[in-house]
Parts: C-alpha cells; sequence; structure tokens
C-alpha cells in the first residue's frame, strides 16, 4: 500500500465524478482494502489452494489487468456509460490490484500462515486498520487536494500515473514469470 501512488490514481481516475461519487467510491476502495487484506490474512492460502492458483499466476493476471488499466490512463480513455457497475473503479483497479496488490497480498498471506500470539495478531490487526484508515481519509481529502491542481495538471498526471502504472504492471509480470522458471 503506497499512499502517494494510490492517491495519483484516485485523483486521475475519479476527476470526472462529482463530489458525492467520489466519497463513495472512496469508501468503497477502503472498506475493499480492508476486506481484501483480512481476508487474505486469514484465508489467503487456503482460497489459492482451493483454485490451484499459485502467487506467481496471481501475479501475471493482475499485472496485466493492471497494465490495461495504465494503458486507458495514458490515452485519457475512459468508458463511460449510464450502467454504475460497468464503471466501477473502486474494486478493480483502486482496490486491487493497485492499493492491495501481488506483494501485499503475498506478504499477507506469509504473514497469516505463521503463527502468532494473540498479542501479535491483535498488534498486526490494528496496524491493518490503521494502514487501511489512513488511505481512506487520503481518499476522501482528495477533492480538497483536486482544488489546487488545474485541469491540465491533472491531464499530466494522469499520463504520468499511467505510466507508473505500466512499468508496476510490467515488473509484476516478469516477477510472476521469473517464478515460474527454476533458479527465478
Amino acid at each position: 500500500m503506497t499512499p502517494f501512488f494510490v492517491l495519483s490514481s484516485f485523483i486521475t481516475m475519479t476527476s470526472h465524478m462529482n463530489e458525492l461519487e467520489k466519497r463513495q467510491t472512496s469508501l468503497k476502495v477502503t472498506i475493499t482494502v480492508l476486506i481484501s487484506c483480512l481476508s487474505m490474512f486469514f484465508f489467503g492460502k487456503y482460497i489459492f489452494e482451493l483454485f490451484g492458483i499459485t502467487l506467481d499466476a496471481f501475479r501475471i493476471g493482475a499485472g496485466s489487468l493492471l497494465f490495461l488499466s495504465a494503458v486507458s490512463l495514458v490515452n485519457g480513455t475512459r468508458k463511460i456509460s449510464s450502467n454504475e457497475h460497468e464503471n466501477d473503479i473502486a474494486v478493480v483497479p483502486l482496490a486491487i490490484p493497485i492499493t492491495v496488490g501481488p506483494g501485499v497480498i503475498g506478504v499477507l498471506m506469509v504473514m497469516g500462515a505463521e503463527p502468532r500470539s494473540a498479542l501479535q495478531l491483535l498488534e498486526f490487526l490494528v496496524s491493518l486498520v490503521g494502514a487501511t484508515v489512513t488511505i481512506g481519509v487520503m481518499l476522501l481529502s482528495s477533492s480538497w487536494l483536486q482544488k489546487f491542481i488545474s485541469e491540465q495538471s491533472i491531464s499530466v498526471m494522469q499520463k504520468i500515473t499511467g505510466l507508473f502504472v505500466s512499468a508496476i504492471a510490467a515488473q509484476i509480470i516478469f516477477t510472476g514469470v521469473q517464478g515460474f522458471f527454476p533458479g527465478g
């Protein structure tokens, strides 16, 4: 969870939304991040085993999805339709894989698999909730921040964010592909 990257992605992907839509999207992202992190921490290993998914395969899939989002950011294309669910960017790509990417999921799965005391578990859960709430507050404040940024700056930020997202996507894919080869 990288706050600046999440915030810049949120601002560029929601620049066409009104205040209410931005608030709803930020709350949905926050809730989705918390639920997905807790799910991966407690059940990630079992979910991946159930579907026969390796972390490397997940990296490739998430990286591919992230790359498609990057292309739309760089091109400045957004699919706009009257169906709110078709345009819902809160879960994919904002919550997963931008905020909770393969790296975070891998860490959560490893930490969830390690035995720990009740106090350590409580400390981890409080930290996770704190990090998620911090991201949520940042996203809720994005409209305030956006008042200081011109439309041209948002357009430039959108292109730069798209380039960074594509580089991150490529790295995620390469790491996943590398994991399939012996000796990595």
